[in-house]
C-alpha cells in the first residue's frame, strides 16, 4: 500500500501546500493534508478521494457517522474533518449570512428536521441582522423542562446581539405551537425587551416544513 511518503515529494500535499499556498490544492489534496496518512489497509489517497465525494454531496449536514461509514476513517480522523469544518463555519462562514426573512434562517437549522429530540435553538445577530452566532440552548422535551431566559441570554449579552432568533423543531411533526411554546415565547420576549434585546422571530421546523411566528402574525411589530 502506497503512502503520502512514497509520493514525489512536489506531488505531496503539505509540500504543495507550503510551495503554493493552500488554495492550489484540490478537495482530494486538502483532505490528504488533514489526515496526514491512511491505514494499514487503505492508502490515504483513495480514502480522500471517497471522503471529498462525501463533503461535497453532504456539505453542510456531513456528521460524524457519515466520515465514519468511509473504510479507513475512524473516530479520529473523523473527529479531524468535523472540527475543521466547525472551525470555519464559526470564524468564516456565519459572518457573510444576513437573515431578512424565516426562508434564510432554514439552511442553518436545516439538520433539526431528522431529530427525535426537540432542540432550542438561539441565533444571535449584530444590528445588520447578520449571524453572530447559532448555539443549541436545550435538547429535550421542551413541555417538560422550560426554557430559562437565563440560559438564552447569557451567551446573547456576551455577543453584543442586537437581536435573535429562535428555532425549535417538533418531531412529530406537527407545526402548530403549542400552549407551552406560546408561554415560552411570551416569557422570552419579555426578557428580551427589558434587556434590550428584540425576538424578530420564533421559528418551528418539522419534516412538514416550518412555521414562522412572525410570518403567522403571532409577533406584532
Amino acid at each position: 500500500m502506497k503512502t503520502i511518503k512514497d509520493m514525489p515529494v512536489h506531488s505531496r500535499p503539505r509540500e504543495k501546500l507550503q510551495e503554493k499556498g493552500v488554495e492550489a490544492l484540490t478537495d482530494e489534496e486538502l483532505v490528504q493534508a488533514i489526515l496526514g496518512m491512511g491505514t494499514a489497509g487503505r492508502d490515504v489517497r483513495a480514502i480522500a478521494k471517497q471522503v471529498a465525494a462525501l463533503i461535497r454531496e453532504k456539505q453542510k449536514n456531513l456528521s460524524l457517522d457519515d466520515l465514519m461509514d468511509v473504510p479507513g476513517m475512524g473516530l479520529a480522523k473523523s473527529a479531524q474533518i468535523l472540527s475543521a469544518f466547525e472551525l470555519a463555519r464559526r470564524h468564516l462562514i456565519k459572518d457573510t449570512v444576513k437573515i431578512s426573512r424565516a426562508q434564510d434562517v432554514l439552511p442553518l437549522v436545516s439538520d433539526l428536521i431528522e431529530k427525535h429530540q426537540e432542540h432550542f435553538i438561539c441565533i444571535s445577530l449584530n444590528g445588520a441582522n447578520q449571524v453572530i452566532e447559532k448555539r443549541i440552548v436545550t435538547i429535550g422535551l421542551l413541555n417538560m423542562s422550560p426554557v430559562h431566559p437565563r440560559e438564552v441570554f447569557a451567551d446573547v449579552i456576551l455577543d453584543r446581539a442586537a437581536a435573535v432568533i429562535l428555532v425549535h423543531n417538533h418531531p412529530s411533526g406537527d407545526l402548530q405551537p403549542s400552549d407551552a411554546d406560546l408561554r415560552m415565547h411570551e416569557q422570552l420576549t419579555e426578557a428580551g425587551n427589558i434587556l434590550g434585546i428584540r425576538v424578530l422571530d420564533h421559528i418551528i421546523i418539522s419534516r412538514r416544513g416550518h412555521l414562522s411566528f412572525q410570518e403567522a402574525g403571532i409577533i406584532k411589530g
